[in-house]
């Protein structure tokens, strides 16, 4: 086997185990975008812990035949950028669409929701559920209003017998 081939067997097989791994994928469109404007993009991605990368399309193809994902190929035309995550579902879709919308040059594709394929409409509404402290933070909340109401009620009725005491003495 030619070396050329090996090398782009392993590209194959680096992709798919990433498509495989990650929690979300994001397939975007770059196209118009300057250099600053990219690398603005990866290193906000970065910081999240979101690796965005540029491949062949004709390797991405296989890749997703690979892993499972062949409805993903339909949009594997033109310049594409595919960011993964790992950990955050939320995080790469919420990056890239607050990018998109400051920048109107990046278009999201499609991409990979655990494991099911997503349209770019549903990247983008997936982009607009608050993060995931942001929902702990609210459930947070949920949990604590029960504790705190009977808190206000025994501390109400504790001042409503003390205030009875009082009439009465």
């Amino acid at each position: 086997m030619s070396k050329v081939l090996e090398a782009k067997q392993a590209v194959v097989g680096e992709i798919a185990g990433k498509l495989k791994a990650a929690a979300s994928v994001v397939v975007v469109d770059y196209r118009g975008l300057t250099v600053s404007q990219l690398t603005d993009l990866r290193k906000e991605l970065r910081e999240a812990g979101i690796e965005f990368k540029v491949y062949k399309n004709s390797m991405s193809r296989r890749a997703t035949e690979a892993a499972g994902l062949e409805g993903l190929n339909e949009h594997l035309t033109g310049p594409n950028a595919i960011a993964f995550s790992n950990e955050d579902v939320v995080a790469p879709a919420k990056i890239i669409n607050d990018f998109a919308k400051k920048n109107d040059k990046l278009e999201i594709k499609a991409g990979v929701i655990e494991g099911v394929i997503a349209s770019k409409e549903d990247v983008k509404a997936l982009a607009e559920l608050p993060s995931r402290d942001g929902l702990l933070s609210m459930l947070l909340s949920v949990l604590q209003a029960p504790m705190r109401n009977l808190a206000l009620i025994t501390k109400a009725v504790a001042e409503q017998k003390e205030e009875q005491e009082e009439q009465g003495a």
